[in-house]
């Protein structure tokens, strides 16, 4: 059997169900749609997967690094829905009942804690595959770490997937999305140029080095000119987007190995949450 882990974003996920799923809650009226949701689409992916073994990752905030670079940095999202605030604690408890580890570390964002363990995981020798819709994560994928998108876990997203949809490699993704912007991290790219620019130039060029070393090249003046204008901009961008890998993780990779869910805890707090169609799975 392969040794494979998932790692889970843990929020992208739980959002993604508190939208998909509407109108559940107890008899009480407590919300428990992104709860059900979640718990449905980590039962899915596993069944899909198979893994081995498994981390779910929880943000941890904005770290003082990155809004030092830009203040603005993802600053235009709105705060968290208070019915799905309210939720969380209870996808902490299910993962509790289901012996599914999780991790929160404080002043991390998600991203980087899934980018550092990936890189743990692939040195151990497991085949990684990261779950999220989350675009600056396919700068890690590659060797023995995939992504698979919440919603088409069925596709597994390789170096090729990803280039055929963005145009460059995932070596390249940190130039490309720096040149594009960030529009979900409220990160501004280059005026003027667009995905498929940015894809041109890095494809001819090789990487944003050699772009701006062989700059009298590019035939529009327009773009020679933003890109010069710009560079400071890129050059902050890269800062940005450009995850941790070496993050001093609180576990070791055999800490993540699955263990049989407590059926008895689970099957109390199914009952509790009102989830019938689940407890009789069990």
């Amino acid at each position: 059997m392969t040794s494979r882990i998932i790692l889970i974003d843990a929020l992208g996920m739980i959002y993604r169900a508190f939208y998909g799923v509407t109108g559940l809650a107890t008899s009480s009226g407590r919300p428990t749609n992104a709860v059900f949701g979640f718990i449905k689409m980590l039962s899915q992916i596993n069944r899909v997967w198979r893994p081995t073994h498994e981390l779910v990752v929880f943000d941890g905030g904005i770290p003082e690094a990155r809004t030092k670079i830009l203040p603005e940095y993802k600053a235009q999202r709105s705060p968290m829905p208070d019915q799905l605030r309210v939720q969380l604690p209870f996808v902490e408890e299910y993962l509790d009942a289901a012996m599914i580890k999780s991790v929160r570390i404080e002043g991390k964002e998600a991203d980087d804690v899934l980018a550092s363990t990936a890189a743990t995981a692939e040195t151990s020798g497991l085949e990684t595959f990261v779950a999220t819709s989350d675009k600056d994560l396919m700068q890690i994928v590659g060797g023995r770490i995939a992504m698979v998108v919440p919603g088409k876990i069925k596709d597994q997203v390789g170096p090729e997937e990803i280039l055929h949809k963005t145009g460059v490699k995932p070596s390249q993704i940190v130039e490309w999305l720096a040149l594009v912007g960030d529009s979900s991290d409220n990160i501004p790219g280059v005026p003027g140029i667009g995905s498929k620019t940015a894809a041109k130039l890095l494809n001819e060029f090789g990487s944003l080095s050699e772009i701006f070393n062989h700059i009298d090249r590019i035939k529009s003046e327009k773009i020679r000119t933003t890109l010069k204008d710009s560079r400071q901009i890129l050059l902050r961008n890269i800062q940005l987007i450009t995850l941790e890998k070496n993050i001093n993780l609180p576990f070791a990779t055999e800490d993540l190995t699955l263990s049989p869910p407590d059926i008895e805890r689970l099957r109390s707090f199914y009952e509790s949450m009102e989830f019938h169609s689940l407890a009789e799975e069990l």
